[in-house]
């Protein structure tokens, strides 16, 4: 599973070159453990939004702080390796911390999306984006999927 993440710097490369050819980048990002249909119809939709999709994925460090320390189920070079083959997704960045706050200033994406779960006053680089001249949005969810409730039916079936 190589060439799964790309370094930041190597990103913000691309990224500088994509400005002077005018491309739109769209950022969003997520934990993606458990990759499930709510997850591949959100990317493509978010890929739709413009010419490059650039997503942030939280490192396993990252998730075991938001979720608790038995997730991820999936570590972060396969998420990668997963999210890299659907053809919706450009590239993926791994991020350390809790938020792609740090992330998104320094790649200052056009368009930044989330799901239409979040507010969007809440979306974290929001501010950001804004002040730079970009839009934010949210995406309709097609199913209430969710990689917490796919683990809740797995071990409630587990434990029939």
């Amino acid at each position: 599973m190589t060439n799964t993440l790309i370094p930041l710097s190597d990103l913000l490369k691309i990224r500088k070159d994509l400005k002077l050819k005018n491309k739109k980048v769209v950022f969003t990002n997520g934990c993606f453990d458990i990759l499930h249909a709510g997850h591949v119809d959100y990317l493509a939709k978010a890929k739709a939004c413009g010419d490059i999709l650039i997503v942030g994925l939280n490192s396993d460090k990252s998730i075991r702080e938001i979720k608790g320390k038995n997730r991820p189920i999936i570590n972060e070079l396969e998420r990668a390796y997963i999210l890299n083959n659907l053809k919706s997704v450009d590239y993926v960045v791994l991020f350390e911390e809790p938020t792609p706050l740090q992330l998104i200033e320094r790649i200052i994406p056009d368009i930044l999306i989330k799901g239409d779960d979040w507010a969007i006053e809440n979306i974290v680089g929001r501010e950001v984006v804004e002040k730079n001249g970009g839009v934010v949005t949210t995406i309709k969810f097609i199913t209430s999927q969710s990689t917490s409730n796919i683990i809740k039916k797995i071990l409630a079936t587990y434990n029939e």
